[in-house]
C-alpha cells in the first residue's frame, strides 16, 4: 500500500464497524487483531475493485491504473504486535524524527492536534502543518505501507520510543477535558514498552523507557482522590504506590545501566523517577541527587520542559530563592509563554516565600493556560486558599 491517507481511512472504517458492532456483540478477545482484519478486509474489497477497473481499461486499450495494494508486507513481520507493527510503518526514515513522530501520534497513536501541541509546545497549526506534509511526501515518494524487514527496525526504533514516551504523558496529564487522568492509554504505552523490550533485549534505552514507565504507573492509585481530583507527588500516599511495579522498574533500570545507557534520556528520567520510589516518605528524596541527574539530562536532552523540572528540584533541594531564580531564568523561553505549569511552579516557589498576592496571581494564570477541568480546579483552589491565609 503506497498511499498513507487510504492506510488512514480503512483503520478509521475499522474502528467505525467496531463501534457499530461491540456494544451488541462485546469486545473480541483481541481487538487489535479484530481490527487489522477488518481493516484488511476492506482493502482486500478495495483491491478487488481495483483490479475490475483495471480489467476493464485493459479490456478498453488503457494502461491500468496504480499497483494493487500490497497487504503480505502488512500482515507477516517480525515485530509481533498490531499497534507496533503500525508504529513502525509510519516511522518512515524519508520523514524527518519531528514529522514521523508526529505522524505515528496522530494516525496510530490517536493523539488530537492539540494534545500533539500540547507535547511539543508549539501552535496547533503547526501541528497540522506538519501530518499534512508527512503525508504529502510519503505519498510522493510513493512510499509502500509495509513493515519494515527486521534489519530496518533499529533505524525506526528511538521515534517509536518517543511515540509510546509521549502517548503515556498524554495518560499521565490529560491535555484536556473532565478527567486528570487517560489510563487506559498508560497501560497502553507500558504494554508497547514491555513488547519493545522484549524486541530490543540490547537496546538499553527501551528498558531506560519501560523503567521510566514501570515507575510512573506505580503511582497511579495515589495520583487521585475519591472524586477524581488530581493529588501532587509531595501529597501522595506513597503506601498506595505498587510495589510490584516500583520492583520491574528498577529492574528494567539496572538493565538499561548494565548495558551502559545510564546516561540516556530515559534511563536519566527513570533514574529521577527511582529517587522518588526510594523514599519512603516524602521528606527523604535525595533531592541534590535529582538536581544532579537533571543536569546530566539538561545535557543530553537540551529542553526548556527539563529545565523548568529542574528548577522545582533545586527549589527543593536548595530553597525557594533558588528555585525562584532558576524559574525567572525561563521566563523569557517563548516555547513556555502558554504553558501553564511555568506560572504554576512560579505560583508554588512565591507562596514558599510569603508572597501570597504575586503567588495567587501566578495560579489563577495557570489555571486559565490549561484545558484540564481537574488541574483548573486544583489551581484555583490553591489560588483560594492563599488568598484567606
Amino acid at each position: 500500500m503506497r498511499d498513507v491517507g487510504l492506510a488512514e481511512e480503512l483503520v478509521q472504517d475499522a474502528l467505525l464497524v467496531a463501534l457499530e458492532r461491540w456494544p451488541e456483540s462485546g469486545v473480541p478477545d483481541n481487538p487489535g487483531a479484530w481490527l487489522m482484519a477488518t481493516a484488511k478486509n476492506r482493502a482486500l474489497d478495495l483491491l478487488r475493485r481495483n483490479d475490475m477497473v483495471a480489467r476493464k481499461h485493459e479490456a478498453l486499450g488503457h494502461e491500468p491504473g496504480d499497483e494493487p495494494l500490497d497487504l503480505d508486507g502488512v500482515l507477516d513481520d517480525p515485530v509481533g504486535d498490531d499497534v507496533l507493527r503500525l508504529m513502525f510503518v509510519a516511522c518512515h526514515p524519508l520523514l524527518s524524527t519531528e514529522a514521523r513522530v508526529t505522524l505515528t501520534l496522530r494516525l496510530v497513536g490517536g493523539l488530537t492536534t492539540e494534545e500533539i501541541a500540547r507535547a511539543y509546545l508549539v501552535p496547533e497549526p503547526t501541528v497540522a502543518q506538519r501530518i499534512v506534509r508527512a503525508k504529502r511526501t510519503l505519498s510522493e515518494a510513493r512510499v509502500p505501507f509495509e513493515v519494515p524487514q527486521a534489519t530496518e527496525l533499529a533505524s525506526r526504533l528511538s521515534s517509536v520510543l518517543e511515540v509510546v514516551y509521549l502517548i503515556f504523558n498524554e495518560g499521565y496529564s490529560a491535555t484536556k477535558g473532565d478527567d486528570w487522568l487517560r489510563p487506559a492509554l498508560c497501560e497502553e504505552a507500558l504494554r508497547l514498552g514491555r513488547v519493545l523490550e522484549g524486541l530490543a533485549k540490547d537496546e538499553p534505552e527501551v528498558h531506560g523507557l519501560v523503567a521510566l514507565l514501570e515507575i510512573q504507573s506505580s503511582r497511579t492509585a495515589a495520583r487521585v482522590g475519591p472524586d477524581g481530583e488530581p493529588i501532587l507527588l509531595l501529597e501522595q500516599n506513597r503506601a498506595r504506590w505498587d510495589p510490584l511495579l516500583i520492583q520491574r522498574g528498577l529492574a528494567a533500570l539496572a538493565r538499561a545501566e548494565q548495558l551502559g545507557g545510564a546516561t540516556g534520556p530515559y534511563a536519566l528520567q527513570a533514574a529521577i523517577a527511582a529517587c522518588h520510589a526510594r523514599a519512603r516518605v516524602a521528606a527523604d528524596t535525595d533531592w541534590p541527587r535529582i538536581v544532579a541527574l537533571y543536569d546530566l539530562l539538561l545535557q543530553r536532552v537540551p529542553s526548556p520542559v527539563v529545565a523548568l523540572n529542574r528548577a522545582v528540584a533545586v527549589g527543593m533541594a536548595f530553597g525557594p530563592e533558588a528555585g525562584l531564580a532558576a524559574v525567572d531564568a525561563l521566563t523569557s523561553e517563548r516555547s513556555l509563554a502558554g504553558y501553564h505549569l511555568l506560572p504554576s511552579v512560579r505560583g508554588d516557589l512565591l507562596a514558599k516565600l510569603g508572597r501570597a498576592t504575586e503567588a495567587r496571581a501566578e495560579l489563577e494564570r495557570a489555571a486559565s493556560l490549561t484545558s484540564n477541568a481537574r488541574e483548573q480546579a486544583l489551581l484555583r483552589e490553591r489560588a483560594r486558599r492563599l488568598s484567606v491565609e
